[in-house]
């Protein structure tokens, strides 16, 4: 009895394993097998829905074309078309519960058999009419359409001329290569003429949308256009714009008038804007101990630290000096008095004042400076971004004295925000009163974040301006120096350093002329008499001179290493002047 029931327990657990993995794998196979059902099921609702919309455009395009085909010659066109008639040019709709648009085209067509255009053997450019229904829908996924298209003859194979006076318009549209565009929106619009025209068509592969016989008469509008690209367009004359050009277009009687249209894809530009890194002094004139962090023998009175009474030596430390947004440390200088047998020896620590400063930064800090000033400029800015000044003073008679000392620096670009600027492409569009009318030229403003992304950007060169009046910024440099050109399609950064507002000020960039590229670390010396300054061109290649006066002009000469000098007596410094060198 005991082994019997031993088995019997055996068996159970065995059948109690197979039942379970006979479960999961049933219950895979069936997910497998109803997953596949569902997707044949639904790609069997979407053909069935495909053919039922596909078959209901075909009925849409068969029966407007079969009305078409029941119009006399004559009365073929479209409301507000060329020819003109009473079939609407686009309509929506709905069949079998789906809704379409049916638009329709009748256009006038030049048989090539008896020549084309002005090589038209008997002048008659309208040989017959050309019918185009195409009928769209939208699915779930996408967008589809159908097209159907007929060739509509005149009456008994006579060729009938439109009714004069008319002509051909022919609208080109090109790319900023130059290369013909296909596939570009035309809109041609003229209320002057009779009948009236209001027509959108699209260009052949060759770029070309042409609307033969047009009525004669001046005042055609022209908007072209293409999904991501910019658009081109004829202007009229108004207040601002009197002299547009392009202007609308005149079609005269029998011949064909010719507009050329580029547009291209959208780019961006992004523009930030910054202050200009600017130079900066840390002085301590020791009108007080406020600067000082620790001394030993040294008294701090009258304007100068100097040994303490009885003292044959002393040290004197700085606090630490440490500028926000520090870009560089340029030089230490002091003002001092010694006399025989005293002296004052200088060093830089790091801003604890635990560590001086190493040779290989700071050559001959170890054993300190007694000539000023010293540079500082091979000092890491990442590595000690505060330092602080020591003086060991010295005397076996009168005490030497330490009347100032100062540090030098550079500090910036910080962002800077809400800046109201001005865009400006070079583009025109026109001349008025007030000069060139130009086809893009938007405000904008930084904002909070002191940078502003610009979409829609046709391709052009573009200039980012500021009014120095009400803003109280001028542009002391940018990256690249404007105006800068944004190619079709690209995405431009644009960095924009501005200094305080002064009425006179010049902004020179520095380029080399074989290459065009910047050239930083330039020597720009700006004189006249009264003024001599000599600036060193930035990281973009410029150097900002401010506070000019503007009248005589001024003299600049430039130079770099491995260039030619440049010189000139010309220059001018009237308003926000800017001036473009080229080195040889």
């Amino acid at each position: 009895m005991v082994m019997r029931m031993t088995h019997t327990v055996s068996r159970t657990n065995h059948l109690r394993g197979v039942t379970l993995l006979d479960t999961i794998v049933g219950t895979a196979l069936m997910l497998v097998i109803f997953l596949s059902i569902a997707a044949a099921f639904r790609l069997s609702v979407e053909v069935v829905t495909t053919n039922k919309a596909r078959g209901g455009a075909i009925a849409l395009s068969n029966e407007r074309m079969e009305y078409i085909r029941s119009l006399a010659y004559t009365s073929v066109g479209t409301v507000l078309g060329v020819p003109s008639g009473v079939i609407a040019q686009s309509e929506a709709v709905s069949l079998n519960g789906i809704s379409y648009t049916r638009r329709t085209v009748i256009q006038y067509t030049d048989d090539p058999k008896d020549g084309l255009g002005a090589a038209d053997t008997n002048g008659i450019t309208t040989d017959y009419k050309t019918a185009k229904v195409d009928v769209a829908w939208d699915t779930h996924t996408e967008s589809r359409h159908i097209t159907l298209v007929s060739r509509i003859n005149p009456p008994n194979g006579m060729e009938i001329a439109c009714t004069p006076p008319c002509g051909t318009l022919s609208v080109a549209v090109v790319d900023a290569a130059s290369l013909p565009l296909s596939g570009a929106s035309v809109s041609i619009v003229n209320a002057s003429v009779s009948p009236a025209v209001d027509v959108s068509t699209f260009t052949n592969t060759d770029g070309v949308a042409s609307l033969v016989g047009a009525p004669a008469g001046a005042g055609y509008a022209i908007v072209v256009s293409k999904t991501g690209y910019s658009s081109a367009q004829t202007y009229v004359a108004s207040a601002e714009n009197p002299n547009p050009n392009p202007g609308n277009l005149t079609v005269s009687n029998g011949n064909t008038t010719t507009g050329t249209f580029a547009i291209d894809v959208l780019g961006q530009k992004t523009v930030t804007t910054w202050t200009q890194i600017a130079p900066g002094t840390w002085t301590d004139e020791f009108t007080g101990t406020s600067q000082i962090a620790s001394s030993t023998g040294i008294d701090v009175a009258g304007g100068v630290a100097q040994l303490a009474e009885g003292a044959t030596e002393g040290e004197i430390l700085s606090t630490a000096i440490g500028p926000i947004d520090l870009a560089s440390w340029t030089r230490l200088s002091w003002n001092d008095a010694t006399t025989s047998g005293a002296s004052i020896v200088y060093r830089v620590y790091d801003d604890a004042g635990a560590a001086l400063v190493p040779d290989s930064q700071l050559p001959g800090n170890s054993s300190g400076f007694t000539s000023s000033p010293v540079d500082l400029s091979g000092v890491s800015t990442t590595t000690y971004t505060a330092l602080r000044l020591d003086a060991i003073l010295a005397a076996s008679g009168d005490s030497p004295t330490l009347d100032s000392w100062s540090l030098d620096y550079t500090s910036g670009p910080t962002l800077l925000p809400d800046l109201a600027f001005t865009l400006q492409g070079a583009k025109t569009i026109g001349s008025g009163p007030s000069g060139v009318v130009y086809k893009y030229s938007q405000s904008f403003d930084s904002g909070v974040s002191a940078s502003v992304v610009i979409p829609n950007l046709e391709w052009d060169t573009y200039t980012v301006s500021v009014n120095g009046t009400t803003t109280g910024y001028d542009i002391a440099s940018s990256c690249a120096p404007q105006p800068e050109p944004l190619t079709p399609g690209a995405s431009l950064s644009t960095d924009v350093y501005f200094a305080t507002h002064s009425v006179n000020s010049l902004l020179v960039d520095v380029r080399a002329s074989a290459t065009g590229e910047l050239v930083p670390d330039a020597s720009v010396r700006l004189y006249k008499t009264g003024y001599d300054t000599t600036l060193t061109t930035d990281s973009c290649g410029q150097a900002f001179f401010s506070g000019l006066t503007s009248s005589s002009p001024y003299s600049i000469t430039v130079s770099a290493s491995g260039y030619t000098d440049y010189t000139s007596s010309t220059v001018s410094a009237s308003g926000t002047s800017r001036l473009s060198v080229l080195l040889n």
